[in-house]
């Protein structure tokens, strides 16, 4: 779903395991790694949206995490042009994203890659939660630092309270 500026309604998951590292998933086939992202339908909100990306592309479900937070309002990245797919009008120039901090509730081992007949990811591991700023492809860089200074306080306070409980999970 484009919106007049030709941006594409899009929502991100930064799925957090509670002891201040966060899911990274790399693209299938690919030596780019990312945070889980997808299309918003026409016909479905933002949260509607999140359940069913989360489901598709990292095999998880409602009951398997606790949303934390979500972003107070839509961040849009560009595509560089020679990335973005030619066609006819309208054309897609870049994502507006609703983002979502997520807490794993369920165990990491529940998540998988073949919940669709075509995955997008084929690996994935736990990173320090700033490390998906710098290692993210470019043009992504700004969403992702804006993202995440928004989660930071709620990371952090996910991340005490865990240590708080002094139960060795992490």
């Amino acid at each position: 779903m484009l919106d007049k500026n030709g941006f594409r309604s899009n929502v991100a998951i930064v799925l957090s395991d509670g002891c201040g590292r966060v899911f990274w998933a790399k693209r299938l086939g690919q030596s780019a790694w990312q945070f889980p992202q997808g299309g918003v339908d026409s016909d479905e909100s933002a949260e509607q949206a999140l359940y069913r990306e989360l489901h598709e592309e990292i095999g998880l479900d409602r009951s398997d995490v606790s949303v934390i937070h979500s972003s107070k309002r839509w961040l849009r990245y560009k595509i560089p042009p020679a990335m973005q797919r030619k066609g006819p009008a309208p054309v897609c120039i870049g994502q507006k994203q609703k983002w979502y901090f997520l807490r794993l509730e369920a165990p990491a081992a529940k998540i998988c890659f073949d919940s669709t007949q075509s995955p997008e990811f084929d690996d994935w591991q736990w990173v320090n939660f700033w490390h998906p700023v710098e290692a993210v492809v470019a043009f992504k860089r700004g969403v992702y630092r804006a993202a995440l200074k928004e989660f930071a306080a709620h990371n952090y306070r996910l991340q005490r309270a865990h240590s708080e409980t002094k139960v060795s999970q992490c």
